[in-house]
């Protein structure tokens, strides 16, 4: 008879004790000068420490990325994040159609006194207005 059965609890605590220990052995890193072997600085670390470091060193990052950009005005160089409230995009979103209709204006205006002045210095260019003689299609039933 062929039995399966989990592993039990007492076989799964000597991998976390074992897990545990390896992330408390201590390690010494040691920095020192190539040209006369003087240690520099040494450290005794462990796994534990330096993954607390790293993780306090991300979060603390976070905080201040996060914090310049909800306080200071870098906010308002990310695009969708900065422009403030309904009211102000609303507004935005006028002065833009605004801006573009008065730009539209202009030009045409500018061509406008583009042909005046082309008229006015006659230099005016005829069109022809001859008449063209086209054959005929002849009508095709089929």
């Amino acid at each position: 008879m062929l039995r399966f059965s989990r592993k039990s609890e007492k076989m799964e605590k000597p991998e976390v004790q074992n897990r545990l220990k390896r992330l408390r052995n201590r390690y010494r890193l040691v920095v020192m000068n190539e040209d006369t072997y003087e240690e520099v600085v040494k450290f005794k670390l462990t796994r534990l420490s330096v993954y607390i470091a790293l993780s306090s060193a991300f979060v603390f990052m976070v905080a201040i990325t996060s914090a310049l950009i909800i306080f200071t005005p870098l906010k308002y160089y990310l695009p969708g994040v900065g422009y403030g409230n309904a009211k102000q995009v609303r507004e935005f979103r006028k002065l833009k159609i605004r801006t573009d209709s008065i730009e539209r204006a202009l030009s045409q205006q500018q061509q406008y006194f583009e042909h005046l002045e082309k008229v006015l210095e006659g230099k005016v260019v005829t069109k022809d207005t001859q008449n063209l003689k086209l054959p005929k299609l002849e009508d095709i039933d089929e």
